[in-house]
Formats: structure tokens, sequence, C-alpha cells
């Protein structure tokens, strides 16, 4: 796959979260766009609906990309010019319009850019423009930030709060230990389906971003948890239904992202964690126990479903912190 169509913008460095999950308790809301819409301009949806049609890209990624190329789009729109006249102060304008109009963090307006880059990438390689002027953009700075994640004791406090003698309980356990035991992103989870296990070999199959399927160990606890609510609880939720999926809701349909932010935020503060948990906080949690405990990143980044290795680079900031931490706590001239 080339290069400019390779990634949606939440695979850039900035974050995977579904766009339609709720902000975090960390997360600032953005303000509302008070910009005057047009219609999209011929080049972002050629764009738009190449990425969907020819290249297949998750619907997530799609739904990124038209929100911020609708933006770009409305400000082409107001500055009178076609998407082949446009200059490298024009793209510099725009990144500065994000950040002083719309307020931006440096973060957003960099995938943003990441956006707007792909689509001229695009138009280079159809060769409707003649010159790319996002090639020297500067991308806006961004400073280090480190996931956070949760200590190994936070996590058998989430994992113990579920009420295993009710069908509802059953099927928040087996979430929360496939969760943590496989680092899937909520998306994945609630697509999970019944056939995607081998309980015989301990895998899952989990299809990703792109629709790219890959195979994910399961460690015996998570196993075990499955197969529990696969006996006793996911019949009654069903009813006489048969879905396919393996998570269920009340009604016997797919659990929903959100339904399942809701589940995984009130098991959190029964747990009386002081971290806004998020579904990615334990894939954070999944990622840096298993590097603290010696994996290699390699694996890591195949376990996660990462494009790019550079994506999955991120942990070893954290274990570095980590290992001040340990240093400064138990050597005795720290």
């Amino acid at each position: 796959m080339p290069d400019y169509i390779r990634r949606g913008p939440a695979e850039d460095g900035f974050g995977d979260a579904p766009a339609a999950a709720p902000a975090s308790a960390s997360e600032t809301p953005l303000p509302q766009p008070v910009l005057t819409t047009f219609p999209l301009i011929p080049e972002v949806q050629s764009f738009l609906d190449f990425a969907r049609v020819e290249k297949g890209l998750a619907a997530n990624s799609i739904v990124s990309y038209r929100r911020d190329l609708v933006e770009f789009s409305n400000f082409v729109q107001r500055l009178g010019k076609s998407a082949g006249e446009l200059q490298r102060d024009d793209i510099r304008l725009y990144l500065e319009e994000l950040k002083d109009e719309r307020k931006l963090v440096a973060r957003s307006r960099a995938r943003h850019l990441v956006s707007v880059r792909n689509l001229f990438r695009f138009l280079m390689r159809e060769g409707r423009i003649t010159s790319d002027p996002t090639a020297q953009v500067e991308a806006p700075q961004l400073g280090q930030s480190l996931p956070s994640y949760l200590t190994a004791d936070e996590v058998d406090k989430l994992l113990a709060q579920p009420d295993v003698s009710t069908p509802l309980g059953l099927r928040d356990k087996a979430m929360l230990e496939l969760l943590y035991a496989t680092g899937m992103r909520v998306s994945e989870l609630v697509n999970s389906a019944t056939a995607d296990f081998d309980f015989e070999l301990g895998l899952v199959r989990c299809t990703g971003k792109g629709s790219k399927e890959r195979l994910i160990p399961v460690g015996k606890s998570a196993l075990r948890a499955v197969e529990t609510y696969l006996a006793t609880g996911r019949a009654a939720l069903a009813g006489k239904r048969n879905p396919s999926w393996l998570f269920l809701n009340r009604r016997g349909g797919r659990l929903s992202r959100v339904g399942f932010w809701k589940i995984l935020t009130a098991y959190g503060r029964r747990a009386k964690i002081a971290t806004g948990l998020t579904p990615h906080l334990v894939r954070h949690s999944f990622a840096t126990h298993l590097l603290e405990r010696g994996a290699d990143l390699r694996s890591i980044q195949l376990m996660l479903g990462h494009s790019d290795i550079s994506t999955t680079q991120i942990y070893t900031h954290v274990l570095k912190e980590r290992l001040k931490q340990v240093y400064q706590t138990h050597h005795p001239r720290a």
C-alpha cells in the first residue's frame, strides 16, 4: 500500500481512539467550528472515494479524514483558489487559522496536516496537480507525551469488579479480561465474533484498521472468562436470537463502543482508580506491562496492530521513566 494512504490520521502517532467515543477526563473538548460551510471541493471528494472504495480503509479512518478535510475544503473555498493554485504559505495560513480561530492544540493541528498531506500526495499521484504545497510545511512541534497506564494492582482491582453471578457480569468479566490480555482497540473488541477464537491454541483473530487481520495470543485467565461467558451467560442475553457477535447488550444485539466505554468507566469508579479510565488506557497498560517484563518491541507492534513500529516506540519512553523511578526509589545514592 502506498505511503500516502497507508495509514489514517489516527495512526500517524496522534492517537487511535474512535471518533465517536466520549472524551476522557484528561482531554479538553475542542471548540466547534463557526466558519461558513461549503460543499466539498471535488479533489477532497475524489480522495475520500479513493480511500473508501479502492483502498478499503476502515470506516473510522474515513470519518477522521472527512472531518479534517471538510474544514480544509471550506478554507480553500474562502480563499477563492483551486487546490492546484495553493502555495506553501496558504497551508501555513490554514494551520494558523486552526490555532487562532479554532483554538486547536498542536497535536490536533498536526493531525489535520497529515490529512491534508495525504490529500495532496493522492492528487500528485493522479497527475491532478504539479506541485505539493505541503512538502515544505513544518509540522507543529509536539511535546513528548507519555501514555498513562495502570499498575498491576489497579488491573487486578478492575478485573475483580464484575459480579460473575449474573449474565451481564460474566460478559463484563470476559470483556475486561480479554481487553487487558490482548490490547485490542475497543472497536476490535466489540466486533469480536465467537468464531474468532481458537481455544485449543489460545489465539484470537482480530480485524483491525483497514480490515487487516492479525492473531493475538490470549492468556488462560481471559480464555476461561470467555468460555464461562459462552457456556452460562451469553445465551441469556441472546434469547431466541443467534447473533455472530461475541459480546451482546441487554437486548441481544451487538454491544456498541460507547456502551462498553460506559461499562468500563463505571467499573473504574468502583475500583477507585484515580486515572480517568478508558479502553485505550487498558491498551497502554497491556503494552507497557509486556515491555516491563521483557517483551521485544516488534512482538508488541504485531499484537497491537501498529502499521509502523515508530508508533510502538513510545512505550520505550515509558520504560525509561519506569527505570528512573525504580533507580530513584531504591538506589542509596540516587
